[in-house]
């Protein structure tokens, strides 16, 4: 009769020992030999023909080897069921478990070994202590809205080809061509196109733009050209690493393909009509109240995200969790579809924990409060999605276009894409769930005070 045992051997970490004997076995090999001899196709017999005994002798190592395993496994799997384990991953062999010699030939009664990690049990102390978090608020003012404005304009209005470069609102077509230090072109080097502003580049370089035309070169090295703020944006254009002082250094030739100048579109019914269609907007009020409105939910949304992604590092990072860290490094290793060595295990350790970490946290918060996804929750979700991709066509549809409702339920027959779509309204309702929870503090704050608040990566290590 076969047994099985456990016994806990370290911190949520347990060994499940599955012994079979002879009589527990053997039977399932011979109803295994039996079937194969049914349907096994050898030449010089009849299908369904074929004696058992040849059958073992060709195919019987293999037979007896995935019996037994498969035996063993089945008593495993009852033994997780029956105790309702709350179980990491997959179990795996042990560390224990001796090479086993597995023959057909002289059956034995066989000792097999598994190490599971358990769930731990645990309290989220954020959401029990009436935590209280800024969720900030971009002030908008009238210098962001006009800036936004004149981009807008710019946008809208008519592109000129001029003869010669002018001033800092002319558009360059170029291409850069990396060079060496006598000017000669290198071998295998960058070949790049671009379109940029005049205003671009640095005053000294602007100023030895001016009066060029179609054709004309200038050279220059990257650091001396580009102010510190777009420097990045243009080494990140030519394939190059921002941080990379080298590159900073390097040397090109600009040669101009087009000169063109934007015509910035004035605040007119017809510019407003170009870029809110719709809209009916009349007056620059009306438009730069619209504007404003717009820049705010931007930011908003950038605000919210900033305090989704500080919740998630101090949800990973306060909530004590035990970990079986030595059985989850050897599941690493040996669990997955390819071997890993020990040293990339390491490597990948950290961010396999933080994951873990969510995972539990998030599973807790779902169960907690019994958050789901309905049908037409579903349905209403890929409906709006559908409409925002053909929004941003230009092109807003219907919701009761006829096409809708077949065209959801083909895009929710796509497992991937209604996956991903259930993913977002579960994660939309826990964090939602989470924010009830704690106290939030709307605090005013500046657009450059915001952009450089600094980061919400935690940088604890887990004991």
């Amino acid at each position: 009769m076969a047994t099985v045992t456990q016994e806990n051997i370290g911190l949520q970490h347990e060994k499940i020992i599955v012994q079979l004997s002879k009589e527990d076995y053997l039977p399932e090999v011979d109803k295994a030999l039996k079937k194969h001899s049914k349907n096994a196709n050898i030449p010089g017999f009849r299908k369904g023909m074929v004696p058992v005994g040849m059958v073992k002798k060709m195919y019987g190592a293999s037979i007896f080897t995935d019996e037994v395993w498969r035996l063993a496994g089945t008593k495993l799997e009852e033994h997780l069921i029956n105790n309702k384990a709350e179980i990491f991953a997959r179990p795996i062999p042990a560390e224990s478990q001796e090479r086993l010699n597995l023959d057909v030939n002289n059956p034995q009664d066989y000792t097999f070994e598994f190490e599971i990690g358990t769930r731990p049990d645990f309290q989220i102390p954020l959401l029990n202590n009436a935590t209280t978090m800024p969720i900030y608020k971009v002030i908008v003012t009238d210098d962001m809205v006009r800036e936004e404005a004149e981009k807008l304009q710019y946008k809208a209005g008519n592109m000129t080809e001029p003869e010669s470069v002018t001033g800092e609102d002319n558009v360059l077509n170029v291409v850069f061509e990396e060079i060496d230090e006598q000017g000669q072109t290198i071998e295998g080097g960058i070949t790049k196109d671009n379109s940029l502003l005049v205003k671009y580049f640095t005053p000294a370089l602007q100023a030895q733009l001016m009066g060029k035309k179609n054709n004309d070169e200038v050279t220059f090295n990257l650091q001396d050209t580009f102010d510190e703020k777009l420097l990045p944006a243009i080494l990140k254009d030519l394939d190059l690493d921002p941080q990379d002082a080298d590159a900073r250094n390097k040397r090109f030739r600009m040669k101009i393909t087009k000169v063109g100048l934007v015509e910035k579109a004035p605040l007119t019914k017809e510019t407003f009509e170009k870029i809110y269609p719709g809209r009916g907007l009349e007056t620059e009020e009306e438009f730069y109240s619209i504007l404003k409105e717009e820049i705010q939910r931007y930011w908003d949304s950038q605000a919210r995200t900033r305090l989704h992604n500080e919740l998630f590092e101090r949800l990973v990072h306060e909530t004590p969790i035990n970990l079986p860290v030595n059985f989850l490094k050897r599941w690493m290793s040996i669990g997955g579809e390819t071997y890993k060595t020990p040293e990339s295990v390491e490597k990948e350790y950290g961010t396999f924990d933080h994951q873990m970490r969510w995972q539990l946290v998030s599973d807790k918060i779902i169960d907690d409060n019994k958050l789901t996804v309905d049908q037409e929750e579903l349905e209403q979700a890929a409906r709006m999605q559908i409409m925002s991709y053909f929004g941003q066509h230009g092109q807003m549809p219907s919701m009761d276009a006829e096409w809708m409702e077949p065209f959801v339920k083909k895009q929710l027959a796509d497992k991937k894409f209604n996956d991903e779509l259930c993913n977002r309204i579960i994660t939309d309702k826990l964090f939602w769930t989470i924010e009830q929870k704690i106290n939030l503090q709307e605090t005013e704050i500046g657009l450059d005070e915001f952009i450089h608040l600094p980061s919400s990566h935690h940088h604890h290590h887990h004991d």
